[in-house]
């Protein structure tokens, strides 16, 4: 991976316009959460903080993937790199404006990044040279975002407490500002057709139809699409992890910060892991995707039982070795099996989804965790999880038979 940065330039940028955002970001949840937290006393409105992160991602998908496959991805990037540092100044005003301008500037800042999954991760089978350095890409962009979560959040956790919460949400807006300019700097085309002769006026809904024809008429990609949503089924839990660190723990934004970095760690590593085991077999990356996502579950069940904060730390970072592998494979397997002209608006769609799912099992944790306690809602909707891995693996064993008798045998 590190000979993928040395050799290509513009994998480089990309990559390290992604490093300092997801670092921005990472900031910025940490120091939002523990504000939402001390000053409204709700776990509820604690998860809440995680839907403005994801669910503004399903209004703008079909816009954002119509705008990837019919603009200047470059341009894309930059744009919305500027907006997105403009609003993220915004999320100082609340001792102005009251909390709830945090949760409005966030969700404008989400908004806009759902631009920038879709363009980004289009353009890296266009700016690699052969399918090797697109699978080595595509791990390092999956385990970047892992990493800088781990080192964002651990980061994010001390630096609010020594510095405060409103230098981390300065720090989130450079963070954009640094990104807009390092995408500026790319040579390569970003899309391999001519945006040039394509249709200049976005058409959301039709766009969209496109791609969900497509995906109705491939098995392969509506497997790969449905993977991560066995995932995010489970994922509101992540909501609830720093009331997990402050309820069950009785620990601050520095144990908000180690329980949000140990889940950075495992999503880093996991699509390192999980690239090196499916290799280029489109078999056994569904396989990988089912298991990974019934571990994610498995290593949940012991976050909830466990009684120190450390025993809980590995739990949820061993979960998000498989959710992340999960996630980068399933992410792959789209950009191999989807063609340039509508692998955005595939992969705006299949974020769209998970996004959808992840905000409303987001809620549905706040909502359950101040009835029941933050441990009992890890418990019911880690093994919802767990449930929706097993139909998964059940439901793609066809299509994994047929990959197996299409390989050629030795």
């Amino acid at each position: 991976m590190f000979s993928l940065l040395r050799r290509n330039r513009d994998i480089r940028l990309v990559f390290g316009a992604q490093v300092v955002s997801f670092a921005g970001d990472w900031f910025t949840f940490v120091a939002l959460a523990g504000l939402v937290e001390d000053r409204t006393k709700s776990a509820f409105l604690v998860s809440c903080v995680l839907v403005s992160m994801t669910l503004p991602g399903l209004l703008m998908s079909p816009v954002a993937g119509s705008f990837a496959d019919r603009f200047d991805r470059r341009k894309i990037l930059v744009t919305i790199s500027a907006l997105q540092a403009v609003s993220a100044l915004g999320l100082l005003l609340y001792g102005v404006a009251g909390i709830w301008i945090t949760f409005a500037s966030q969700s404008v800042i989400a908004a806009l990044a759902s631009f920038v999954g879709p363009a980004t991760s289009a353009s890296v089978p266009n700016l690699t040279d052969n399918e090797s350095d697109l699978r080595l890409a595509s791990a390092l962009f999956g385990s970047t975002w892992g990493i800088m979560l781990a080192v964002g959040a651990a980061l994010g956790g001390v630096f609010a407490a020594a510095f405060g919460r409103d230098a981390a949400f300065i720090a989130d807006a450079v963070s954009f500002a640094v990104a807009g300019i390092l995408f500026s700097c790319v040579r390569r085309p970003m899309q391999s057709h001519d945006v040039s002769s394509t249709a200049r006026k976005p058409r959301p809904i039709a766009d969209m139809k496109e791609a969900i024809h497509l995906a109705k008429q491939d098995k392969i990609i509506l497997a790969l699409i449905g993977s991560k949503m066995t995932f995010a089924v489970g994922a509101g839990i992540v909501s609830q992890l720093a009331v997990l660190a402050s309820t069950a723990f009785h620990v601050g934004d520095a144990g908000r910060g180690l329980l949000i970095g140990v889940r950075g760690i495992g999503s880093g590593l996991g699509p390192i892991l999980g690239a090196r085991i499916a290799g280029r077999d489109m078999k056994r990356l569904l396989t990988v995707c089912g298991y990974a996502g019934l571990l994610f579950s498995i290593c949940y069940l012991g976050a909830a039982a466990s009684p120190f904060i450390w025993m809980a730390a590995i739990f949820i970072g061993l979960a998000h070795l498989s959710g992340g592998a999960q996630w980068t494979l399933s992410t792959i397997g789209l950009q191999m099996q989807s063609p340039d002209h509508i692998r955005g608006r595939v992969l705006a769609g299949d974020m769209a989804l998970v996004n959808t799912m992840i905000a409303c099992t987001s809620l549905m944790a706040g909502g359950v965790s101040q009835l029941l306690g933050v441990r009992s809602t890890i418990v019911i909707f880690a093994g919802a999880a767990a449930v929706a891995s097993t139909l998964y693996i059940a439901a793609t064993s066809s299509i994994r038979r047929s990959l197996h008798n299409e390989t050629p045998h030795q």
